[in-house]
């Protein structure tokens, strides 16, 4: 950007909820407790995962990255957010706002395609199971994690030049509590229609084609479980799908939410909470689904703790 179109300045004001200050406190407190837990479910995923040989598998190795993601994705924005319900100086530098764009649209868009391969995962569990080590194989299944952060950063680093071309004439109030595609168009002195336009082109590609993926296999999965006679045997299978499902529900409906209808459609308000939604409420409860849900989650977390009850 030149100049005169606002490059000059040295950040921008994350207005974010600056106009209800009895409402900061509160927010301060609850989303303090939501990240703590964010950061303690996370982390249990991630570390069990690795120390129990059972969890050791594609299934797992994806829901690991996941929680990784996750642990990312919420300490990119939370932190700060913290920060600033509690102070005056509700500022972001330049730079600042420029890498937090950057790695919440990689991080996003690495989780969109991690969510579809989980589902391929899953298709490939219960539909294949004597064809599944074959066709999840590690090496595989690393290429494919290797390939999401790939194309899911390198989207980002595209949409993230796109974003900060455009002229905004020295506004720098976002009204917003982090740096985000919606909020920061909204400052600019130009007709925006047609970068619009490109970043709806690109957020169709990351949010419609995993959410195709997903259907498609579950359309499989379901055919198949059907055809199973026993009915412990269909709600065992069903159970193996039904954590991923349900953060597949959270995490694309609020994305889809925010990204995927006309920003008129709804009041800044709306967005703000929304955009709370999915940045710390999903990261939490998705190691609460998978761990309550998932009985080798429950049983590596008892013979870990059992472990060094034992250690003492």
């Amino acid at each position: 950007m030149e100049q005169k179109n606002g490059s000059s300045f040295t950040g921008f004001i994350l207005l974010g909820f600056s106009d209800r200050p009895q409402l900061e406190l509160v927010l301060f407190v609850v989303l303090l407790i939501f990240y703590l837990f964010t950061l303690l479910g996370n982390t249990t995923i991630i570390a069990l995962s690795h120390l129990d040989p059972h969890l050791q598998t594609p299934m797992y190795f994806s829901l690991s990255n996941l929680s990784f993601l996750d642990l990312c994705y919420t300490t990119s924005t939370v932190p700060q957010l913290l920060v600033h319900l509690r102070t005056a100086d509700k500022s972001i530098s330049f730079g600042g706002c420029v890498t937090q764009l950057f790695l919440l649209l990689g991080l996003g868009g690495t989780e969109c395609i991690l969510l579809g391969v989980m589902a391929f995962d899953r298709y490939a569990a219960v539909c294949r199971p004597l064809q599944y080590t074959v066709i999840m194989h590690p090496r595989l299944c690393a290429l494919i994690a290797s390939a999401s952060w790939f194309i899911g950063f390198a989207n980002s680093s595209l949409e993230t030049v796109l974003i900060f071309l455009i002229p905004l004439c020295g506004r720098n109030k976002i009204d917003q509590f982090f740096c985000e595609v919606p909020p920061l168009l909204k400052p600019a002195c130009v007709d925006t229609t047609v970068y619009e336009s490109e970043i709806f082109f690109f957020s169709m590609i990351f949010l419609i084609i995993p959410v195709a993926l997903i259907t498609f296999s579950y359309g499989w999965i379901v055919r198949a479980v059907l055809r199973i006679k026993s009915a412990s045997g269909q709600r065992k299978a069903f159970g193996t799908c039904g954590s991923h499902i349900t953060v597949v529900s959270l995490f694309y409906g609020t994305a889809i939410y925010a990204y995927l209808q006309p920003s008129n459609n709804h009041s800044q308000d709306q967005g703000k909470f929304v955009s709370l939604f999915y940045t710390i409420v999903t990261p939490m409860v998705n190691p609460i689904i998978y761990t309550l849900r998932n009985k080798d989650m429950t049983g590596a977390m008892k013979k870990v703790l059992s472990r060094a009850h034992d250690s003492r």
